[in-house]
């Protein structure tokens, strides 16, 4: 299958003076991030330690830093709370669990209410979501954003980036507009998505949007769950080395998620065959 996006990369030409990169990408339709990623670097203990956490958050996403200290500390590595609070908010990840202030928004942005409780899925285009995870390298790490359709479970378009800026969620919401447009387009309330880069996208587009209650990831239940199986199935079994690597595996393996991998939930079909089933 042809990777339209990688084969735009390689177009790029860095000693081209006359253009500059920053232009060569605009008129490719490629963002910065995503013609720059690179693993970030962290020391080689910390990168272990980050990937104790990355799986234990999986398995229990209740833990805090309190939590997750002890749990790492338990693994052998004696270090102090102060550090794994660090690297929690270097990865991303939030404890599930009710919190002080937990309706004070964010400074300079508006958020939303959360519209899909009680709300009956029954069909393509309803609801969108998106969520950015942290991806664990051999020798640095990543991150990647996806926006998956709710009732087919189709991942409609995904992006990598070495930094947690706005630009790589802004370009994969761009990508998966040009397959669609949903009713409702979940997220949760990070600043990449409460942002008016992204926000503006959705309100010109007439998309409701519906932002997780702070510190409820279960809200967006089924990007997650995305998230469990990638990582289980690909990214823990065969550890990236460089970018290009990542983005060629995350490219097959998404290929294989929406083509051939069956969910029960969707009576053992796959997702492709339930979202192009009536188009």
């Amino acid at each position: 299958m042809t990777d339209p996006f990688e084969a735009r990369r390689l177009m790029i030409q860095p000693d081209k003076r006359e253009i500059s990169i920053v232009k060569q990408c605009d008129l490719l339709g490629i963002s910065r991030s995503g013609y720059y990623y690179s693993p970030r670097p962290e020391s080689p203990e910390n990168l272990k330690i980050m990937r104790i956490m990355d799986e234990q958050y999986l398995k229990t996403p209740f833990y805090g830093a309190r939590r997750m200290h002890a749990h790492i500390n338990y693994q052998g590595y004696l270090v102090n709370i102060k550090r794994i609070r660090r690297l929690l908010r270097l990865m991303g990840l939030e404890a599930i669990y009710p919190k002080p202030n937990i309706s004070k928004q964010l400074s300079g942005h508006e958020i939303y209410p959360y519209l899909l409780k009680g709300l009956s899925i029954n069909n393509i285009n309803q609801v969108w979501s998106s969520d950015i995870t942290y991806i664990p390298m051999k020798s640095g790490f990543l991150y990647l954003v996806a926006i998956i359709d709710w009732y087919s479970r189709f991942v409609l378009s995904w992006r990598i980036s070495n930094s947690l800026d706005s630009v790589f969620c802004v370009d994969a919401l761009d990508d998966a507009l040009e397959l669609g447009c949903p009713e409702i387009f979940n997220t949760d309330q990070g600043s990449q998505f409460t942002g008016e880069r992204h926000t503006s996208r959705l309100k010109s587009n007439e998309i409701k949007i519906s932002m997780d209650g702070k510190g409820r990831a279960i809200d967006n239940v089924f990007i997650e769950r995305l998230w469990r199986s990638l990582k289980y199935e690909y990214v823990y079994l065969n550890a990236p080395e460089t970018g290009k690597e990542l983005y060629h595996g995350l490219y097959d393996y998404f290929n294989f998620y929406n083509n051939e991998r069956y969910h029960q939930s969707l009576g053992y079909q796959v997702p492709r065959a339930v979202h192009y089933k009536n188009k």
